[in-house]
């Protein structure tokens, strides 16, 4: 089990921010959404007027950069496998599957792309994110009303099936990105998803009912961060319009825990075995 890990979740309130790494103004302004390449180990982040994709290491070195042409609020970013990501536009609430190619170009009009609902201004799309394990896609919608979606994304024939997966209920004002966890960390919650809210500066743990499990407060951190991603070693990455990452890890026990896990365990084995034997 990773470090961070409880029986009922990935137990958020043990994370703490251990680094900030800042982005290039010039690729990553206004920072709304970053994705974690488990190909390569590096991290993509887009900006939300639809410039570029930025991809840098996971300490912060930055490694390359793709222009996007023709796309105006882009939102939602995740990868999903063999140099591939899934781009989304907060209003018109579309989807494009791109490439991505190192000092390239992606014009929107080139793109394979799929419609995940009508336009409704700037309170739609805001996350996308790719589950391993099932091939599906979970989305969030900001607000009016909130929304979080699950299903297929079809790009060959333009078509999906994402559906409501719970009414949100969870005591935010916005719902800003979503990560799901399956495929990442963990294997009771591999089930379960992350989900940030810029306007309530808090990084929620929840399951696939819509019950939150364990949450972390960013408040003292950043304002504007409205993206969020995980690598497989359970490592979490934020991102904000300043435009940095943010590195939330969570503690490692000390020595004298496990010391008293053990000792703790130890003891419970003599009481088994005495009872057995009497």
């Amino acid at each position: 089990m990773p470090l961070g890990a409880s029986a009922a979740g990935l137990d958020l309130s043990r994370y703490s921010l251990t680094q900030t790494l800042a982005l290039p103004t010039s690729t990553a302004s206004e920072s709304s959404a970053i994705t974690w390449n488990w190909d390569n180990d590096h991290l993509y982040v887009v900006g939300d007027e639809g410039e570029y994709i930025t991809e840098v290491t996971r300490s912060g070195t930055v490694v390359s950069s793709m222009r996007l042409s023709g796309f105006d609020d882009t939102e939602a970013l995740t990868y999903i496998g063999n140099g591939q990501f899934v781009v989304g536009e907060e209003r018109i609430q579309d989807v494009y599957k791109l490439s991505y190619q190192a000092g390239g170009t992606a014009s929107r009009g080139s793109l394979a792309t799929v419609s995940l609902g009508a336009t409704v201004g700037n309170v739609g799309l805001e996350g996308l994110s790719y589950d391993r394990a099932s091939g599906q896609f979970v989305t969030v919608k900001e607000k009016g009303p909130q929304f979080v979606g699950l299903g297929s994304i079809n790009f060959s024939n333009g078509t999906h099936t994402v559906g409501s997966l719970f009414t949100p209920s969870l005591g935010v004002a916005d719902l800003s990105d979503v990560q799901t966890l399956s495929g990442f960390v963990g294997t009771s919650y591999a089930g379960n998803l992350l989900i940030i809210s810029q306007e309530s500066r808090s990084l929620l743990e929840v399951t696939r009912a819509g019950v939150v499990v364990s949450s972390f407060d960013f408040s003292s951190i950043s304002d504007t961060a409205e993206g969020v991603t995980i690598a497989s070693d359970g490592t979490i990455y934020l991102t904000d319009e300043t435009p940095n990452i943010y590195v939330l890890t969570a503690a490692v026990p000390e020595p004298e825990t496990f010391a008293l896990m053990f000792s703790g365990l130890a003891v419970l084995g003599a009481v088994a075995a005495r009872r057995r034997h009497a």
